[in-house]
């Protein structure tokens, strides 16, 4: 992953997803060779010379300011994602400076909180940098993967997503979901361009997947907070649940995924009949 390239793909995405005729340009719009804003267009609407911007997104090593970001942000209308993604790309020697990422070890109460929704019947599991799956109980082992079981590398939602032939069995869903998921481990990109284990496992999707080759060119950038999932489930069959992203205390890089639906509907008696046929921790080995 190269950054200047990154953010010059960023940015080109961003500008061809505008419409002329939004600002007024539609009468030029049929002598345009490629679509969207030109570039001394979106220049103008940040407020900043064509010359700053075109050195800008050819990503030559400028330091832009936080009020040059936010005028192209608004320029852009990214949204907040978008934006912190966008800074990150422009500014990486920022992110190269920050102190050395440790292993991630999930809390002891984070294992309570695992087990007590197992008790509530609602799947949870914790994902860390490069979407790696740190623990995960009970339920969600039943629902999803029992990621427990595969070696250390393998335990990554990226990769079961992509590489496991169930998951695509498992969501009716399944491009929606790929797609979000690239859109998830690309804002981790932007945040640690210098990982090479995540630079490994992007190459390995890329090399194995044209799926996950085609929507990574997208260059398209997604938090996950809530929302709600289709599966398809070999034992009970068709359920729909509601799942939100919640945030860990003390690791602003793992994530809580909590998978509920609502008490007496078939869709939480069939996790409750998924959840009785496991019986094993929801620890899984440290990852870095």
């Amino acid at each position: 992953m190269t950054h200047n390239a990154d953010l010059k793909e960023f940015l080109r995405s961003r500008r061809a997803r505008l419409r002329p005729e939004e600002f007024g340009l539609g009468d030029t719009a049929g002598a345009r060779r490629v679509p969207g804003l030109r570039r001394e267009e979106l220049a103008a609407l940040a407020g900043v010379s064509v010359d700053y911007y075109v050195r800008l997104e050819q990503g030559r090593n400028l330091n832009p300011s936080e009020a040059v970001l936010d005028a192209i942000a608004r320029a852009l209308r990214l949204d907040d994602t978008e934006r912190a993604h966008l800074v990150d790309l422009a500014r990486p020697r920022e992110a190269r400076r920050r102190p050395p990422r440790r292993p991630q070890r999930v809390a002891p109460a984070t294992y309570q909180l695992l087990e007590t929704l197992d008790e509530a019947g609602a799947p949870a599991f914790i994902v860390g940098r490069r979407m790696d799956v740190l623990a995960i109980n009970h339920a969600a082992r039943a629902l999803i993967c029992d990621f427990n079981a595969l070696p250390a590398r393998e335990r990554n939602y990226a990769r079961f997503i992509f590489l496991d032939e169930n998951a695509r069995d498992l969501h009716p869903d399944w491009a929606v979901i790929a797609a979000e998921t690239v859109a998830t481990l690309r804002v981790d990109a932007g945040r640690h361009p210098d990982d090479p284990e995540l630079s490994a496992l992007v190459g390995e999707l890329s090399v194995r997947s044209e799926e996950f080759r085609r929507w990574w060119a997208d260059h398209q950038v997604l938090a996950r907070t809530s929302g709600t999932k289709r599966f398809h489930h070999p034992i009970v069959g068709e359920l729909t649940i509601t799942y939100q992203a919640l945030a860990m205390p003390g690791d602003a890089e793992q994530t809580m995924f909590v998978y509920t639906a609502p008490a007496g509907s078939p869709d939480r008696n069939a996790l409750r009949l998924l959840q009785s046929g496991t019986d094993t921790p929801a620890r899984v080995s440290s990852a870095s």
